[in-house]
């Protein structure tokens, strides 16, 4: 049997308190001299602190999380060499101490000059393009260098973005079976956000709680949704129409849909006057290509449309919007929120939209920022119309109003260019006739 040793923390110069983000080895491993034991950052640096020995752990002292300075434990290691690198006991200056990497400095990223009339914000601290550093420990770097991986193509599940040796693992299962492989570096001008963790709190503490799972739908959604808003850009052009003379037309053809077995809705004729904004002004039905440097405008009308079920919110796709009429297109809004309430809807049904509609109007609101559904650069929110006083030709007369909000990826649309979307939009609803062109 070997003597068993503890090992300690040494001289890292004048870092304290330092993190420890990766505990490399477990008991029963053996290790070598200069073997990495645990993996600490600051703010300033990442750095590995390696064995001094040979031999197998028998027990660790610590783990990821905590907190270490010099002298700190890291675990208890049976010797199974006699020469050692370094004392056991923590010393001012041990002969070997490790060497710092620096860490990736999170910084703003200078933008390139706003066209006139545009405003651009950086909402964020940290930018990486090709050619940044990914965000990984030495040991890391090595074990994807042997494996032949660019850390660049692996996401990081770490704290801070951090890539570890699992997420390594993981990207090269994924390869073998075929998956697609997702860029860790997001396209150029994108930002990457460097937030606090969430806050852990006992609610039960406070008074009486109740713990609900989450839908596979909201669990599936919430990190699209939160990918979206982070990554573009919002703007919310808010407007409204005069819908009176459409909802009369609307009213008294409504008998004639019900025969045929559907509602003929007011969605059905913003599903047909979104389509005629979109052929006026096409960078509306268009996305941005991977490298954030070109806009791939579509020539089809594939319009999604925001359904409420019980389990959460999903966008089928009504295709080719454009060639059908309006009591197609309430047909087809029947039949494809049934299937999504029932649950019916194929996989196929919610791909290849070019524009998102969010439809309020049946519950209320004034106005509202719906998230952009990327890779497409608008959408579509509407909210509850209200009987109001417009003045108009000299005297006030009652009309009926429809609130709507057009959220916009500012990096493709100008605000002007929204401005001019929604009043266009309002235009051809107010006219019964464009409407229906």
């Amino acid at each position: 049997m070997g003597t068993p040793r503890e090992v300690f923390v040494p001289d890292i110069g004048d870092f304290k308190d330092v993190d420890v983000i990766e505990v490399l080895v477990k008991p029963g491993d053996a290790v070598q001299p200069e073997q990495p034991l645990i993996t600490v950052e600051s703010d300033k640096a990442t750095m590995e602190i390696p064995s001094p020995a040979a031999g197998v752990v028998k027990e660790l002292r610590i783990k990821t999380g905590d907190k270490v300075s010099q002298g700190s434990p890291i675990l208890i290691l049976e010797e199974t060499q006699s020469a050692s690198m370094a004392p056991a006991q923590p010393a001012p200056k041990p002969p070997d101490t490790p060497k710092l990497k620096p860490a990736p400095v999170l910084a703003a990223v200078p933008a390139p000059a706003p066209a006139a009339g545009r405003t651009e914000a950086v909402s964020s601290t940290a930018a990486q393009g090709p050619g940044a550093t990914p965000h990984a420990s030495p040991s890391v770097r090595k074990f994807a260098r042997e494996l032949g991986v660019d850390l660049l193509r692996v996401r990081g599940s770490g704290p801070k973005g951090r890539i570890t040796q699992p997420d390594v693992q993981d990207f090269v299962k994924g390869v073998m079976k075929g998956t697609p492989a997702v860029a860790a570096i997001p396209a150029r001008g994108a930002f990457i956000l460097d937030l606090p963790e969430w806050p852990q709190v006992d609610f039960a503490k406070f008074g009486p709680v109740e713990t609900k799972p989450l839908s596979r739908i909201r669990k599936l959604s919430g990190g699209f949704l939160h990918r979206n808003w982070v990554s573009i850009p919002h703007v919310t052009q808010h407007d409204e129409a005069d819908i009176t003379e459409l909802e009369a037309f609307r009213k008294e053809n409504a008998q004639v849909a019900e025969k045929g077995g559907f509602k003929l809705t007011m969605l059905a004729f913003l599903v047909k006057a979104s389509v005629n904004a979109l052929k006026e002004f096409p960078e509306f039905n268009a996305s941005l290509d991977k490298t954030g440097e070109n806009l791939i405008v579509k020539k089809y009308y594939h319009i999604g449309v925001a359904v409420d079920t019980p389990d959460g919110l999903l966008v089928p796709v009504i295709r080719d919007a454009d060639r059908k009429g309006v009591f197609d297109l309430a047909k087809e809004l029947a039949e494809i929120s049934r299937a999504a309430r029932e649950k019916k809807l194929k996989p196929d049904s919610m791909r290849g939209g070019t524009f998102s509609i969010s439809s309020l109007g049946g519950i209320g609101g004034t106005a509202f920022t719906p998230i952009i559904n990327a890779p497409e650069v608008a959408i579509l929110g509407v909210s509850r119309s209200q009987m109001r006083p417009v003045y108009r030709d000299g005297a006030f007369a009652p009309r009926l109003m429809l609130p709507f909000s057009l959220a916009y990826d500012h990096r493709v649309i100008d605000g002007a260019a929204g401005a001019r979307f929604t009043t266009y939009l309002a235009s051809v609803l107010s006219d019964i006739r464009r409407t229906l062109l």
